[in-house]
């Protein structure tokens, strides 16, 4: 069998840099920073994302503000339940966003769920694509230096998350093709998901089926954009139809481009596709390239960069980056060569968002629920990112080398002890950003040794079920009928 380092050495090609791990500042001390928690969950923000005909049907026991925080506390936990929440509502957990003469505890009568599931039901999808971005907006406000140059530097990447058939979810998202003998049960939805570079905070997310390329999902991220910002992507983001949306948002683009695409482009300029290539090109589009609708498609300036990197251990590979940054002097190409070597950090983002908010797979029974689900899941992502941030500063320190399933737990326990007793929790805080300090990744020196590329199979003495359970269930009858 071979080693993993073999293997990688034949088969696979490293990250082109390691990502950047600026240090942060703010103006502000933790005990403000503290107020992140309760600055979202102000009653007039919240009801102001409600629809103006329908705020009234939304005054229940469970208002839209305690819904919302109720979401955020279910994806904070390590098995999001429905009678969770019941039971903290109960123990007082969401008195403290309620008036102080009609606290939820001692109105909610019933220990029962069908309350709290009608409120997550009836509570608007459009409020979560409000408050996400606010939420992310308020932590890079409190945090210096987290720009590259002048800009808000965003990593986009996309990925599937598997709900199954239950509901209208099969016509919203369809599962993918199994195969000519094999019919798969899961329905996937595709997302595409924009992270902060320095706080690591998501700042926006599309959602779309599997009919929905990820580029397309990728266009309604930028046209929300500001001009200041920066987006990076991999090559599956390098096509015209992206570029066109970028210059159209005013924002800037650096993207990783396939060696084809790149000669054609290089080509059209009169120039050879070499290493350590810098030129001005403008870039049209072709009959096969996909335009964006309502939006002009003329030729789009930017820059050919062409780069040679190796690294011990790794086969050499070569990089072709298009950027509308266009000055030589301000952006050279070594700075941005560099800067596109952050785009790995993407990569460990969306697997934290999957394996450690839990968010790989949703067991939601409508298309509606299954959005709120990832949505909220985001806003509790970015809460314990703004608490890494919180202790960041403070050593003025990168969030990259803070733990972040350490940084979950302790976050969880505070915001218990908040609910409790917000005096205690209060003295608490600053032991919380300590605990998230002491617990840093280790810097290794040495280098791993080499592991076989295999694994340990787990739960594989029960066969995998394909199709509809009824059909298993009456193949498994005539079968023991014989």
């Amino acid at each position: 069998m071979k080693s993993h380092s073999s293997t990688r050495r034949k088969s696979k090609t490293a990250p082109p840099l390691a990502p950047p791990r600026p240090g942060l500042a703010s103006r502000f001390t933790p005990a403000q920073l503290q107020e992140l928690f309760l600055q979202l969950l102000q009653p007039a923000a919240v009801a102001g994302w409600l629809p103006h005909r329908q705020r009234g049907f939304y005054q229940r026991l469970f208002t839209p503000l305690i819904v919302l925080w109720y979401f955020l506390f279910s994806r904070l936990q390590a098995q999001p339940r429905l009678q969770d929440v019941v039971d903290d509502a109960h123990q007082g957990g969401a008195d403290r966003l309620c008036p102080p003469h009609q606290p939820l505890s001692q109105r909610l009568r019933s220990w029962a769920t069908p309350s709290w599931s009608n409120a997550r039901k009836r509570f608007p999808l459009a409020v979560f694509h409000q408050a996400l971005p606010t939420l992310a907006r308020q932590i890079q406000a409190w945090v210096q230096e987290c720009r590259w140059r002048e800009f808000r530097v965003i990593l986009l990447d996309g990925s599937t998350v598997r709900l199954r058939p239950y509901g209208d979810i099969p016509r919203q998202f369809p599962p993918h093709g199994g195969g000519k003998s094999k019919r798969s049960y899961w329905c996937l939805m595709r997302v595409v998901v924009g992270f902060c570079l320095s706080t690591a905070v998501v700042v926006g997310s599309a959602i779309g089926a599997l009919t929905v390329s990820e580029q397309i999902l990728a266009c309604q991220l930028l046209l929300q954009a500001g001009p200041q910002s920066l987006f990076l992507g991999d090559r599956n983001f390098g096509i015209y139809r992206i570029a066109q949306v970028a210059r159209h948002a005013h924002a800037q683009l650096l993207v990783r481009l396939t060696e084809s695409r790149a000669r054609k482009l290089a080509r059209s300029q009169g120039q050879r596709l070499r290493p350590g290539l810098d030129a001005l090109v403008s870039w049209e589009p072709s009959r096969q390239d996909q335009r964006q609708p309502e939006i002009a498609d003329d030729p789009v300036p930017g820059r050919l960069l062409v780069a040679r990197l190796q690294r011990k251990g790794y086969r050499p590979v070569v990089l072709y980056l298009f950027t509308t940054l266009t000055d030589g002097q301000l952006y050279s190409a070594t700075d941005l060569v560099a800067l596109y070597g952050a785009r790995w950090q993407v990569e460990l983002d969306l697997r934290y968002l999957k394996t450690q908010m839990g968010l790989h797979t949703l067991t939601c029974q409508s298309a509606a629920m299954a959005q709120k689900e990832w949505l909220a899941g985001l806003m509790a992502y970015n809460l314990i990112r703004a608490a890494m941030v919180a202790a960041a500063v403070q050593e003025h320190r990168s969030i990259y080398d803070l733990s972040f399933a350490t940084t979950k737990a302790l976050l969880r326990d505070w915001l218990i002890r908040l609910s409790a007793n917000p005096e205690q929790a209060a003295r608490g805080w600053q032991n919380m950003m300590e605990g998230i300090l002491a617990r840093r990744h280790p810097h290794r020196t040495k280098e791993r040794p080499s592991e076989p590329r295999a694994k340990r199979p787990f739960g594989e003495a029960v066969p995998t079920l394909y199709g509809s359970r009824q059909l298993a269930r009456k193949q498994w009858l005539k079968k023991r009928a014989k």
